[in-house]
């Protein structure tokens, strides 16, 4: 037995559905996957449709589980509530909900646009509050004990340079987790959260990195372990939080991330990056966007 191998008993959470955001690519996916493992149905939602199609094919093949596709904006209530909807219809109810779905932008923050930064924090912030409001009133109503998995990070309360507008969304979520643990509490409804450290992903791992800064600044020689996370060790502890194993925890965040926030905020080592380094990066960083725009298009 080791790190990167499934951590709970089979059927864990048979008889649950649980809607992940952000759930077509990346950590969303791993998740996604588990979950389905241990016997739930899972919801996968997000802007790019074809990728959901295509990510519930490939999860539906692996492990037989059932899962639906559904395309949603979480900066808009009409389409989280369209996403309820369907989940209910397809499976009765909606028992869990991780808010994975994030936007983020490595630079300098007097090089962003008003627009760049309402985009982070529409994303990360209004879109977490949004979607948790929606699916808490739905179980309020009725007398559903749900559960609320929030993705988080560790910079949420250590602050950290480079990624302000991510920050100060990542913190306004944790705090309503924590709020929400305590005033949904009386209707067993629990919120707890994950503050990951480095797990690679295709997509959002290549468009935050480019090859040069990922080389220059690896990440496995500031993390105390000297590795960065492996998807299943994410996907276990976020399967135990979703699962009646952790009945009696609420209101709780935590760090998964090789004791890399003991090194401080987690990108201001940036400061070394001169600019015309920026320079560089940044449009390293609009071709790597447009290209993986280009591959969620339908064909």
């Amino acid at each position: 037995m080791n790190f990167s191998q499934p951590m709970l008993r089979d059927g864990s959470l048979a008889g649950k559905t649980i809607i992940v955001t952000g759930g077509g690519t990346g950590l969303g996916k791993s998740m996604a996957k588990y979950f389905l493992e241990l016997g739930a149905n899972v919801v996968i939602c997000s802007r790019r449709l074809a990728v959901l199609e295509a990510t519930a094919k490939e999860l539906t093949e692996a492990t037989g589980g059932q899962v639906l596709p559904a395309e949603c904006d979480v900066r808009k209530p009409e389409q989280i509530e369209a996403v309820i909807e369907a989940a209910i219809a397809r499976f009765g109810a909606v028992h869990g909900l991780v808010n994975n779905s994030a936007g983020n932008f490595i630079s300098p923050t007097e090089r962003l646009s008003y627009k760049a930064i309402d985009t982070v924090v529409d994303i990360v912030l209004r879109g977490t509050y949004y979607f948790t409001l929606a699916i808490g009133k739905y179980w309020i109503e009725n007398n559903i004990k749900g559960t609320v998995l929030n993705i988080s990070t560790t910079y949420a309360w250590t602050g950290s340079g480079w990624v302000v507008p991510s920050a100060m969304a990542k913190a306004g979520a944790l705090a309503m987790t924590k709020s929400l643990a305590y005033e949904w509490g009386k209707y067993g409804i629990r919120l707890n959260a994950i503050a990951p450290g480095p797990f690679p992903t295709k997509g959002a791992w290549d468009r935050l990195f480019p090859k040069e800064l990922a080389e220059k600044f690896a990440f496995e020689n500031r993390i105390p372990l000297h590795r960065t996370g492996e998807h299943q060790e994410l996907a276990n502890l976020a399967a135990y939080l979703m699962s009646d194993f952790s009945a009696y925890m609420t209101g709780e965040v935590i760090t998964l991330d090789g004791g890399e926030v003991l090194n401080g905020g987690q990108f201001n080592f940036l400061h070394e990056v001169t600019p015309e380094m920026w320079d560089v990066l940044e449009a390293q960083i609009k071709n790597a966007n447009r290209a993986s725009k280009q591959e969620g298009k339908a064909p």
